[in-house]
Parts: structure tokens; C-alpha cells; sequence
């Protein structure tokens, strides 16, 4: 059956929001188009913008609105990339300095026009937020430079405290999620990153079409490539014209989720609104915790 012709599931009552009315939310958002900053919560549509910006946070995206890729469930545009800005590095850090951020959670687009990804601005803006906010965190989820090492390295050599880059989905999904993509090519980036020690993260959403088990296979596979955190949330269709969502996955699965992560070492956050950069500031805060104890 044509994806077009298949009824939309109803929207569970565990995933309504309340929309708030919250000074802090126009000032957030003011401070980034004063900046000219793009962010994901913007461009993705996430469901918890209302809480991040109303808390004063927000994921930067770098490398412009516009991404080189088609992946099915993503709302960034598709099409011709504008040229890299020089400054952006140093608006993000303006911005990180403003919102008196502790943690720095930066993104991208996925850039294939250029010859490095954007390593190199990606370095670029983690260089410029840590001149700004030596005592800040900064996290980085990054694209998968089309599994050039080079790259990944450039990257690397600027110091992020988080490495973080998601695998999105189940490997059978891949062919329909992001045909793009490759999830073996991803669990080697996640390879590189933590042989090297870093704090390395990944996250994936449910609801595209993968069973309970696929879900936990992918969880043995990051574990078993090092990663030290994961993220597990729900798909949630942009727009009619995206992947169709298969199913909701209810909150006590979620759980099971969550307890399973754990149980192989990870440091696991799993719940239906759960997002790659959601709280990412508590889960530094835990891994610090946690390496501290030994």
C-alpha cells in the first residue's frame, strides 16, 4: 500500500504538549535571530523547543538550513547549500555566552559539497565557543563525512567533550530511513572516537518500522564499539510528506528500553520525547559522575 494512502495513527496522550507561556521562550528566540543562528529545535521541529528555549537552551546548527541529504524523516530542507559563514563560529559562541550556557550542544547539517563535511568549521565553532566559555562543556553531534577519517580527526583535534553522532534507526531500516547513509560506516566513525577516549554518544529513534529486538541489538552493537552514552526517543513525522510513523512505542517500553542500555554499560536516556541533545547537560554531568567514582 502507498505510504499516502495509509491513515495516520492517533496521537497517543503521553506525546501532547502544553504549549507554555513562557517570557523566556520569546527571548531565546530573539537572541538567535538577532545572532542569525539556525537551530535544530527550530529546523527539526522538536517537540521540546518550548521547554529548551523557556530554560534559556538551544542546539546550534552549523553549515546553514540546507542539507545535501534526503534522510525520510527529517524536516532540515533538501537542496543547494549557501557558502560557509567565516563569523558563525564566533556568533555561536556569542550566543553561548549570552544564554550563559554550562553546556554547548552544537549540530550540523550534513554537508557533501565540501570537500572536509565541514570538519573544519565544525572545529572552528568548537574552538571559538571554548576562547569564550572555558568552563562550558560542549558536545558536538556531528555527520558522518562520508566515513573519512580525515575528517573525524580534524574534528577530534579540537577537543569536544562530547563526540556524539547518531546511528537514527535499526540497520534493516536503513535502505528506507537513510539510503544515504551506512550504519556499518557509522559504528566505525563511533569506533574511531572512542579508541581515541572520548566521551562518545548516539542515539536512535523507534517507530520506523524495527522491532523491540532490533532495538536492542543496536543497543549490544554500541556498547560493543565503546560509546558511552545513548539516546532512544520516538519518530515523530514533520509533515504528511514524510516517513509515515509505524507505530507508538508506549512508556513502560521506553523503560525496558532504558533498564537494557544500562545493563550493557550504557548510559541510556529513553522516553518518547527523548531527543539526541535533550538534557545533554545531565547526562555530561552523570558520565563526569561516573568516571570520577572510576
Amino acid at each position: 500500500m502507498p505510504e499516502s494512502s495509509v491513515t495516520p495513527l492517533r496521537l497517543p496522550p503521553w506525546l501532547k504538549v502544553t504549549l507554555p507561556a513562557d517570557k523566556h521562550f520569546g527571548q531565546t528566540r530573539k537572541l538567535l535571530d538577532d545572532l542569525r543562528l539556525a537551530t535544530v529545535c527550530q529546523s527539526a521541529r522538536c517537540p521540546n523547543i518550548f521547554e529548551c528555549f523557556g530554560c534559556g537552551t538551544a542546539t546550534f546548527l552549523l553549515m546553514g538550513r540546507q542539507c545535501t541529504r534526503g534522510c525520510r524523516f527529517c524536516n532540515i530542507g533538501e537542496g543547494p547549500p549557501a557558502p560557509l559563514e567565516a563569523d558563525e563560529p564566533a556568533r555561536v559562541a556569542e550566543a553561548a555566552a549570552r544564554l550563559g550556557l554550562a553546556t554547548v550542544v552544537m549540530t550540523s547539517v550534513t554537508r557533501d559539497d565540501l570537500p572536509d563535511g565541514g570538519a573544519g568549521h565544525i572545529a572552528a565553532a568548537i574552538h571559538a565557543v571554548r576562547q569564550r566559555l572555558p568552563q562550558a562543556r560542549i558536545e558536538v553531534l556531528i555527520p558522518d563525512f562520508q566515513g573519512d577519517a580525515a575528517a573525524l580527526q580534524a574534528v577530534l583535534d579540537a577537543r569536544p567533550d562530547c563526540l556524539n553522532h547518531n546511528v537514527e534507526t535499526v540497520p534493516g531500516c536503513y535502505a528506507r530511513v537513510r539510503p544515504q547513509a551506512s550504519y556499518a560506516q557509522s559504528l566505525e566513525l563511533l569506533a574511531r572516537a572512542a579508541g581515541q577516549g572520548f566521551v562518545v554518544k548516539s542515539g536512535m529513534m523507534v517507530g520506523l518500522g524495527e522491532t523491540d529486538a532490533e532495538v536492542r541489538a543496536v543497543l549490544e552493537d554500541l556498547a560493543r564499539v565503546g560509546v558511552t552514552a545513548v539516546t532512544i526517543g520516538q519518530y515523530l513525522p514533520p509533515s504528511r510528506r514524510h516517513m509515515p510513523v509505524t507505530r507508538y512505542v508506549h512508556p513502560d517500553i521506553f523503560k525496558e528500553y532504558e533498564v537494557f542500555g544500562n545493563n550493557l554499560g550504557l548510559e541510556t536516556v529513553s522516553g518518547p520525547r527523548v531527543r539526541s541533545s535533550y538534557h545533554a547537560g545531565e547526562v555530561l554531568e552523570k558520565l563526569a559522575g561516573r568516571a570520577a567514582a572510576g
